[in-house]
């Protein structure tokens, strides 16, 4: 049985993931288990050494990752960090693996570094991932349906998610991407974006 560990994004707790936890539970077998952090309030280094210990403890055997939005950039380094980690395969949820529009906009606030926190600022602006060449396959979805609160504040590259655009996802060198008509909040929602999950988890592609 793939032993799946979910990491959420920016502002969230990950009771937010319930939904696609229980799906890939229930319809597909998997053993899922749920990974929080600070995402607004800790470092980037501190997040990934936490995901790395929380596989340590809690998971037997290989694990596979599904993660939301900046959870995918925090799992992405937190393997660049440790690339022994027991992982095979990361699904990234419309995560800003090249960049961050909004994220830029929201700095030229004075509020913006604290509203945004650093690990999105150093895991996307500061330290960005720029190509995948770890051993590990990642799949990316990205959603095309674009209503989120991020398109009140600039406007966003299409196709897009309301939050992220589809462009900002595409990191070179991962193994498989495809895009989906949902928007930022609803890739963790809905059924589909869980059956191609469990499909890249099972195959490594989608």
């Amino acid at each position: 049985m793939d032993n799946v560990v979910c990491v959420h994004g920016l502002w969230m707790p990950g009771l937010e993931m319930t939904l696609l936890r229980h799906r890939l539970r229930s319809n597909h077998g998997f053993q899922v288990s749920q990974f929080s952090y600070k995402s607004v309030t800790g470092r980037l280094e501190c997040s990934t050494d936490a995901l790395r210990q929380f596989i340590d403890d809690n998971v037997e055997g290989r694990a596979q990752i599904v993660a939301h939005s900046l959870g995918g950039v925090m799992a992405l380094h937190m393997l660049r960090r440790y690339p022994d980690a027991p992982v095979d395969r990361v699904v990234c949820l419309g995560s800003p693996l090249v960049d961050c529009g909004p994220a830029r906009k929201f700095l030229q606030y004075n509020f913006g570094k604290a509203f945004i926190g650093d690990t999105l600022i150093e895991g996307v602006l500061e330290k960005p991932l720029g190509e995948w060449t770890g051993e590990q396959r990642v799949g990316v979805i990205a959603g095309t349906l674009p209503f989120g609160g991020a398109r009140f504040i600039m406007k966003l590259e299409d196709p897009n998610d309301g939050v992220v655009s589809a462009v900002e996802t595409k990191l070179p060198g991962i193994a498989d991407y495809i895009e989906v008509p949902v928007t930022h909040a609803g890739l963790i929602l809905s059924s589909m974006v869980a059956q191609r999950s469990a499909d890249f988890i099972r195959d490594g592609r989608f």
